[in-house]
């Protein structure tokens, strides 16, 4: 039985991480920002800078900014938390946002109300917002997580501040340290779970609406249409299409919201909707599909502590090592049949890159949870990648901790020139 303090480590994690969002986070986070920005100034705003990490930057490039009538980029998300935000309501700042804010932010892009600069030698997670009134000036950072503001500031007196290198969200009482996959698979087992149904049920609900919104219509390159109409609808296939439809509708503006995992919507997506097809194909109670979305969150949140909040590593990779994990562990596999399916996910499609935010993301989830269903079924047969081949060790947590080294320190180069190609700071042809 684990002990109280790890009972107790796992329902905040749970609690802290499986919040809702709506859009793109790094956009929205932009958004709150600003919104936040303008609260502090107390006046109108006359001009706004921007300020972003160079992953922050690759990550709202390529995405519409949801209710914002199809604007992308930086500006847009800046100006309508603006205009039409409400910076109480963090991650869901524009859910409000009306057809006069989105006109409005539509001529204030074209004006140049708002100029970006990207920001250097700062965490990968970094936003900074300057706005300026007639009277007043203010600013506000968000460092490392998208709703952790590290600093408020008016007319230069500091009104918050708190250390750029906290490693976990404002006030948790969660602790990623301690976390172990055996750990995970006990308390998964054992939780009482009125302590997290209520996040657990609404995490099914918002990311089901949206998945089923993707189906329903063209959002994005219809990821999910496309494998439903040629795949065909056996539970594999829709485990696959109904997580890359909900990215389908996020990633090109949806407005519905969606409950996150890691700090993302679309790894939220995918921890989520593989299992509830699973569990209703295979007729699992309830409790038991309660049960199962414990063990996804939990291992995916675990996979990407090591890895960081963003990185070159594409997060559908360890967020469908979650859902992978939770079908073995709804199939009745054991701790070792767990383990056992997520190494051989992390050996299949381990160091799939990311190049941002944008529609090619549901494809990227498609393939993910494809490699997480093939790790589930080799993994029931008893087959797995063996210890000293690649990265792979005989010990999954060896295995989880060297596929963090590898996004989160090996990749860092390319992370960075992904951001070049994509900011045209590189010529490529010169290079062949």
């Amino acid at each position: 039985m684990i002990s109280r303090e790890i009972y107790d480590n796992y329902t905040a994690i749970l609690r802290e991480e499986l919040v809702p969002a709506m859009g793109c986070t790094e956009p929205i986070a932009i958004a709150y920002a600003a919104a936040k920005c303008r609260a502090v100034l107390g006046e109108n705003v006359s001009h706004l800078s921007v300020s972003c990490s160079g992953n922050i930057i690759k990550n709202v490039k390529g995405v519409v900014v949801p209710n914002s009538g199809g604007q992308k980029g930086i500006e847009a998300a800046a100006i309508l938390g603006v205009v039409g935000g409400d910076d109480t309501k963090e991650l869901e700042v524009i859910s409000c946002a009306d057809d006069k804010a989105r006109e409005l932010t539509k001529r204030l892009v074209r004006e140049k109300f708002c100029n970006v600069s990207l920001a250097e030698n700062v965490p990968n997670l970094y936003i900074e917002v300057i706005a300026e009134g007639k009277t007043h000036k203010a600013r506000v950072k968000i460092e490392n997580f998208h709703t952790n503001i590290t600093l408020i500031e008016c007319d230069g007196k500091i009104i918050l501040e708190r250390a750029p290198e906290k490693v976990s969200l404002p006030s948790s009482t969660a602790n990623k340290n301690i976390m172990k996959l055996c750990t995970i698979t006990e308390y998964a087992d054992t939780v009482n779970l009125d302590d997290v149904r209520e996040v657990l049920e609404r995490q099914i609900e918002y990311n089901t609406r949206i998945s089923q919104e993707g189906i329903d219509n063209r959002w994005g390159a219809c990821v999910g249409k496309t494998i439903i109409e040629t795949w065909g609808d056996s539970v594999r296939s829709l485990a696959c299409a109904r997580a890359a439809a909900g990215s389908d509708a996020r990633m090109s503006g949806c407005p519905l919201p969606v409950v996150i995992n890691s700090g993302s919507g679309n790894q939220g997506i995918t921890v989520t909707l593989p299992v509830v097809t699973y569990a209703e194909k295979w007729h699992i109670s309830h409790e038991k599909l309660l049960r199962c979305l414990v063990v996804s969150n939990l291992v995916s949140i675990y996979i990407k502590h090591y890895i960081g909040s963003l990185s070159a590593f594409c997060g559908a990779v360890s967020a469908s090592c979650g859902a992978g994990a939770a079908i073995t562990y709804m199939a009745g596999g054991d701790y070792a049949g767990v383990a056992r399916t997520i190494t051989n996910t992390l050996g299949n499609v381990g160091g799939i890159v990311c190049d941002g935010a944008k529609p090619s993301c549901a494809a990227k989830i498609a393939s993910s949870v494809h490699a997480a269903l093939l790790a589930h079924y080799m993994s029931m047969n008893d087959d797995e990648f063996r210890g000293g081949e690649g990265f792979v060790e005989d010990d999954v947590e060896r295995t989880i901790k060297n596929m963090g080294y590898i996004g989160k320190v090996g990749m860092k180069e390319t992370d960075r020139e992904i951001l070049n190609v994509m900011i045209d700071k590189v010529d490529v042809d010169s290079c062949m």
